[in-house]
């Protein structure tokens, strides 16, 4: 594959999965505080079966396709590796940070002071892949 079209899949992932976590951050996450506690588990689980169809086949070809990035481009310098690793910044985070405060919900059900763990730290991720998609529409600027 040459450079221009594996840019370009980076960064329509990297642009999805950006506009996804924007709407989670800013909408979703500050939402779980509105449901009633008693209606929370149910909608909790929801949550989690649907927003899992939703991003993780996204977030594993993310994955696989920075990785190929960072190993067949050497003409992008250490901005190749700087995307890479803001992916696994994300994963990261994903799994010792936002999956923890989810299975805590899971377990214990409506928790603002969890809610409210689960929004604030989710900024490393809403951030790390916003400065993804700008250095992969950089790069894809550059390269054409």
């Amino acid at each position: 594959m040459i450079l221009p079209h594996l840019l370009l899949l980076n960064f329509a992932l990297a642009a999805y999965l950006t506009g996804l976590i924007w709407t989670v951050q800013l909408v979703h996450y500050p939402g779980l505080a509105y449901v009633a506690p008693d209606k929370f588990g149910a909608f909790h689980r929801h949550h989690t079966r649907t927003m899992s169809w939703v991003v993780l086949a996204p977030m594993v070809l993310e994955l696989g396709l920075a990785g190929w990035l960072a190993g067949a481009a050497p003409e992008l310098g250490s901005a190749r590796w700087g995307q890479l690793g803001l992916v696994v910044v994300v994963w990261a985070s994903t799994f010792f940070i936002s999956v923890p405060f989810h299975n805590r919900l899971a377990a214990h059900g409506y928790d603002y002071v969890t809610i409210d763990g689960l929004v604030r730290t989710n900024w490393l991720r809403t951030v790390a892949w916003t400065i993804r998609s700008g250095l992969l529409g950089w790069l894809l600027w550059k390269v054409l």
